[in-house]
């Protein structure tokens, strides 16, 4: 490897360095200061895990998109792709015989081989918040609140929460009698917008025509709360109204945080992820088109760790987030500057006791010795 090419990174990660560094930094601490003040504590997890706690039972990322490695008793490991197993690692561990909620947040990176998307990142800076042992309705919301106070925070003020219901699609899934495989593939037209693929699959389909209208008609599914009660009447599933009842009583818990202006719904919107159960959101804002806030409801992600507890999530994609923030000129607070004492070596004690007063009043300062001074 050549010299000049040592000053390079590879492909997908990147330095971060001056005032773009302080600004990531400092939005990401008021967004934890966020997850603090609604009572979540802060838990590291490491950079690296077993590969079972990421395999596709888990329904977290595709095998082929982690980073690998042998540990020398030749246990697979993997560069966590996803955080939220790791928390439900840890809750299962450590949390074990907890009777109240656990509430935990965090900040950290995810490392995912997206090889085959160029300019896509492999390293991602995440922060999050999980509750663990709460399956209430007054959880989901207080999940979408916290989402929204993060972007507030962050110094976002145009931005969209996108609530759907994974049940809303299982409950027509399981009343076309569709298997998991065939499922899978309605999903990923469904993830993937491909509305003219989708109609194209379902044709091919045995299945009762108004749940193949039903999902047809799901990437569309989509708009304020007035348009819920429509959405409901489409369906005779019970499973399928409920999941529909139980985004009414979300919205109604949104005006009680005075927040109603910042959500809409989206039956059609799905994720890669396996592991959601219930509500999954999506935040949005304009000038990027990936979503810079993802989460949702897990109650079955923490039976496969021995504990069969309800859980919900959020998590922040900060450099999305610092993307979005730069492109709609929202700037950050300022790096406060520094102050210099010179002097030649003989003032060197003298410029070091003001440097190192400045610096316990909380201030940047350095002692300069100036050469032949």
């Amino acid at each position: 490897m050549t010299k000049d090419k040592l000053l390079h990174t590879p492909e997908g990660v990147r330095d971060i360095y001056g005032r773009e560094c302080h600004e990531k930094r400092d939005v990401t601490d008021r967004m934890l200061h966020q997850m603090e003040l609604y009572g979540f504590d802060m838990i590291e997890t490491p950079t690296l895990e077993f590969f079972d706690i990421f395999s596709a039972e888990r329904g977290t990322a595709p095998s082929r998109n982690m980073y690998k490695l042998i540990d020398r008793e030749g246990n697979t490991l993997v560069m966590r792709p996803d955080i939220t197993p790791s928390i439900a690692r840890c809750v299962a561990k450590y949390y074990r015989n907890a009777e109240e909620a656990v509430r935990l947040c965090y900040a950290g990176s995810t490392f995912q081989n997206n090889g085959g998307y160029q300019g896509k990142a492999h390293e991602q800076t995440q922060a999050g918040a999980e509750l663990v042992g709460d399956a209430s309705v007054y959880a989901d919301a207080e999940m979408i609140a916290l989402t929204i106070d993060c972007l507030l925070a962050s110094g976002l003020t145009e931005f969209q929460v996108e609530i759907g219901e994974v049940n809303f699609f299982k409950a027509i899934i399981d009343e076309a009698g569709i298997d998991p495989e065939t499922e899978e593939e309605i999903k990923a037209y469904i993830v993937d917008k491909n509305t003219f693929g989708l109609k194209d699959y379902l044709a091919g389909l045995n299945i009762p025509p108004h749940c193949r209208e039903i999902l047809e008609n799901l990437p569309f599914m989509f708009g304020p709360a007035s348009k819920l009660e429509t959405y409901k009447a489409m369906t005779d599933s019970l499973k399928a109204k409920a999941a529909v009842e139980r985004l009414e009583k979300i919205y109604d818990l949104m005006g009680l945080y005075g927040y109603q202006k910042y959500v809409s719904f989206d039956l059609g919107v799905l994720s890669p992820y396996g592991y959601y159960t219930g509500i999954i959101f999506f935040a949005f804002t304009y000038g990027l088109g990936d979503a810079i806030i993802n989460g949702g409801r897990y109650d079955r992600l923490m039976g496969q760790f021995g504990q069969d507890r309800p859980a919900i999530g959020m998590a922040v994609v900060v450099d999305r987030l610092m993307t979005a923030l730069s492109r709609q000129g929202i700037e950050g607070q300022a790096m406060e500057g520094v102050e210099d004492f010179c002097g030649s070596e003989g003032e060197y004690a003298e410029i070091l006791h003001k440097t190192i007063e400045t610096r316990k009043n909380g201030h940047r300062a350095r002692a300069v010795v100036t050469p032949g001074k």
